[in-house]
């Protein structure tokens, strides 16, 4: 409670007593939701006017009041009352009315002070907040403990390191500095300024420290993206036997990203624990998942918070919906959009974004672009996520018609917009726009090149067969080339059996990433191609011998909300026995309209026959199996893959969708496949 001078502390107009004070505030309240406010039976007092302006009146009832306040000469000329009005006014955002009582106020103590600093710095007035501060000692008027931690949050808001350290010596100058809001302040400030060693310190040195003494160096880091420093605070708290509170979680929110395994599960286990789960804690869970590679848990936490009652917020749903695209759940992500509109949650730019994405990963550019164009409002990742859409599912001409799009209406793409559009052009196969585009980007609008598109143009000249000249590309570059240019290299090499310059890109990826596996498996390709199988058991022994096992393939199928997950040889579905029947009818008739099994992707130096039994129980065969079983004909097929397609499952895909007049979409780490009537939106070329 802030401190009121004890001669201002007296009531005005005593109760009257045949008028008790519920039923005088009933009354008032009655006359003030009438029209005509003139009316005189009600009896003003200081207590019931206090009453009414703690309740937060809005502020058509609250001027209503204050003109009855200013009629009454003791009502009127009454500190308490003018303090509780500006606090009133504040809360409405009527920042002149406050200030006006302010400065019509003849005795003004430190209250009046602490009241006006802190409704500038909760409506974000910082620098005003910051000037009543400094008009202070013109008045005779001393700071107290309330006002320090404000003037704290206007330098932080501001982030404004000198007044925060101004501040500071101040306080200490008047021994506040070992008072706890005080000293929570000094954290939060410092955190802002990005002076983490300094908030540290500030919490070294107070004699007493609450939940939020701890919270706000949290959040310190978590500001910086010093999300794992972060968690080490968490978990110096719970060694000094302070539980983490909703507090905590929701001061991780702005860095959560990729974290290790033991900090995941600290996370993790601090949200258990929690006995009050707020929205942000929620939220904090959500995004840690999705930032974890944990895309069917997030889906599944999302589902459990609003089995808890707990209603989902713009900030829940922009963060699992890249979970939806991640998975390919389109239903799910129907029905967050859904939710979306029921609950008017648009125009909102990071949400409207998000769907983008979403429905792109989903591959469903139809939906994508439907919310694009609705859109009322439109930043550059707006348009950068569209173009992206087109460009990852094989339609160039179109990325690149958005792209001109958004320059003719004078938006100036950025870097990143730049990747989307060279991509595109990769992906396509427009060699030619994409020289140009890299050209532009260089040369008129003055970006420099980074690595992602240099990764690109490699991309880009190796897919359309230009491999030597890739390669010149690559030597050519201001920088060191990373694993992306590489990788982009050698699958262009694998394309097109260049075995010389493939070799050149494995030996450079091996030592930059020796543990990848998948660059012994391109690498192995390429030799199997040339039926060099005594290197590609020379290959498998340098795997065998540092203990790099291929990553197993996983493919996700959406069914009824739910995800299923299939891997090669997987006999652990519920159905499986009909997912295997399904898959041997499904061979037959593929080999009847001319289907031979590549039998290369199996990569084994054994008969032909094994390879062939390999090859029929991939995990994306297996995923196409269980949802033509389970969804009607003519229903679009819908399919993650974790890794890169084979040549095998891209060719049944193709004849699958031909013999049963499916669409079948794949979406692999590379790109999606749209396959329809046999053919591939890829050109064959992935």
């Amino acid at each position: 409670m802030e401190r009121l001078n004890s001669k201002f502390m007296t009531a005005i107009y005593p109760v009257a007593r045949h008028f008790p004070v519920a039923k005088q505030l009933q009354t008032l309240v009655s006359s003030i939701q009438r029209p005509n406010f003139s009316q005189q039976n009600v009896v003003l007092t200081e207590n019931l006017c206090g009453e009414i302006l703690d309740k937060s009146p809005d502020i058509k009832y609250l001027r209503k009041l204050h003109s009855r306040i200013c009629i009454d000469h003791d009502l009127h000329s009454n500190p308490s009352i003018a303090i509780k009005l500006m606090r009133a006014y504040a809360a409405c955002g009527e920042l002149v009315s406050t200030r006006h009582i302010f400065d019509k106020s003849p005795e003004k103590n430190v209250v009046f002070f602490n009241v006006m600093i802190r409704s500038y710095v909760n409506n974000h007035l910082y620098g005003n907040g910051l000037h009543v501060f400094k008009s202070m000692a013109g008045h005779g008027i001393n700071p107290d403990h309330y006002t320090y931690p404000c003037v704290l949050k206007a330098s932080s808001g501001l982030e404004d390191l000198l007044v925060g350290l101004q501040i500071h010596a101040a306080v200490v100058r008047v021994g506040l500095d070992l008072n706890v809001f005080v000293g929570n302040g000094l954290i939060s400030m410092y955190g802002k300024c990005g002076c983490l060693e300094e908030a540290g310190r500030v919490l070294d040195e107070m004699p007493y420290r609450d939940i939020v003494s701890w919270n706000s160096l949290v959040s310190a880091y978590a500001r910086n993206g010093q999300f794992d420093n972060a968690l080490e605070v968490c978990r110096e708290m719970e060694l000094l036997g302070l539980k983490p509170d909703a507090g905590t979680m929701a001061s991780l929110l702005p860095a959560v990203t990729n974290t290790s395994l033991d900090n995941f599960s600290l996370v993790k286990e601090m949200f258990i624990k929690l006995a009050d789960k707020s929205l942000v804690s929620w939220n904090v869970m959500i995004a840690v998942y999705v930032n974890n590679a944990m895309p069917a848990e997030a889906v599944a936490i999302f589902s459990q918070m609003e089995a808890h009652g707990v209603e989902p917020d713009a900030i829940s749903i922009a963060s699992v919906l890249p979970a939806c695209g991640d998975l390919s759940a389109l239903l799910f992500g129907r029905k967050i959009h859904e939710y979306v509109i029921r609950k008017r949650l648009q125009p909102n730019l990071s949400l409207d974004n998000a769907l983008i994405d979403m429905y792109a990963k989903c591959g469903c550019l139809e939906f994508a672009r439907e919310v694009f164009d609705q859109m009322k409002f439109r930043d550059v990742v707006s348009w950068t996520s569209m173009i992206s859409a087109y460009g990852m599912n094989g339609k160039g001409p179109d990325a690149v018609s958005l792209f001109s799009r958004m320059q003719d209406l004078g938006l100036n793409p950025d870097s990143i917009a730049f990747v989307s559009v060279l991509s595109a052009c990769s992906h396509a196969g427009l060699l030619d726009e994409g020289k140009y585009y890299f050209k532009l980007m260089t040369e008129e609008c003055k970006i420099v090149p980074r690595i992602e598109h240099f990764a690109c143009m490699v991309d880009l000249l190796g897919r359309a067969g230009q491999v030597d000249e890739a390669y010149a590309f690559i030597k050519k570059m201001p920088m060191e080339p990373n694993e992306r240019v590489w990788g982009a290299l050698l699958s262009a090499c694998r394309v097109y059996s260049n075995m010389t310059i493939g070799l050149i890109a494995a030996d450079q990826l091996f030592q930059l990433s020796p543990e990848q596996s998948g660059y012994y498996v391109l690498l192995s390709n390429i030799y199997a191609k040339a039926g060099r199988w005594k290197d590609v058991t020379t290959v498998r022994s340098i795997m065998k011998t540092k203990g790099i096992k291929k990553m197993p393939g996983v493919s996700n199928f959406e069914l009824d909300g739910q995800v299923h997950t299939f891997l090669a040889g997987d006999q652990s579905h519920p159905q499986s026995k009909q997912i295997y029947e399904k898959l041997d009818v499904l061979v037959g008739k593929m080999k009847e309209a001319g289907y031979v099994p590549e039998t290369d992707s199996a990569l084994h130096d054994v008969e032909e026959e094994d390879k062939e039994c390999h090859l029929a129980v991939h995990s994306e065969k297996l995923a196409i199996a269980f949802a033509i079983l389970n969804t009607p004909p003519g229903t679009p097929i819908r399919i993650t893959k974790n890794l890169r397609v084979c040549g095998d499952c891209h060719i049944a895909a193709k004849l699958i969708s031909k013999i049963l007049g499916r669409d079948i979409i794949v979406r692999d780490t590379n790109r999606f496949h749209h396959f329809y009537n046999g053919v591939c939106s890829c050109g064959d070329y992935w």
